[in-house]
């Protein structure tokens, strides 16, 4: 039972993501690819004080890279940069909250990697 409510929860940020929008004001951008599945992701970041300050997040993909998109972009608001270079792919899972199988594996930490991509274009 209580995996069946966060699977819904899954398809709910599938159909209604949070942060997927684009910035107007970003200090920040990356795209990043999975040639495997064909999910896109890009990020762009607002970078003030060593700190996100604003996030925002487009592409295409299955409801587990938007809903890692959505729930990641979430929880790095306001964290410093330090603290997000530091992420893992277990904190992604922990995030999910629903087991990923070794296919999906990538489909989930598409949004990490992207992020990541970005705090390197930008120097940090």
């Amino acid at each position: 039972m209580i995996m069946e409510i966060y699977k819904e929860h899954i398809l709910d940020l599938y159909k209604n993501p949070q942060n997927k929008k684009i910035l107007n004001n970003f200090t920040s951008e990356f795209s990043k690819n999975n040639l495997i599945c064909g999910d896109t992701i890009q990020v762009q970041l607002l970078i003030q004080k060593e700190k996100i300050k604003d996030i925002g997040f487009s592409g295409d993909g299955c409801a587990i890279s938007q809903a890692s998109a959505s729930l990641l972009t979430d929880k790095i608001k306001n964290m410093s940069i330090k603290q997000i270079k530091n992420l893992t792919k277990e904190d992604v899972l922990e995030l999910l909250k629903i087991p990923i199988s070794y296919a999906r594996l990538n489909c989930a930490l598409l949004p990490l990697d992207a992020i990541k991509g970005a705090l390197e274009n930008a120097g940090n």
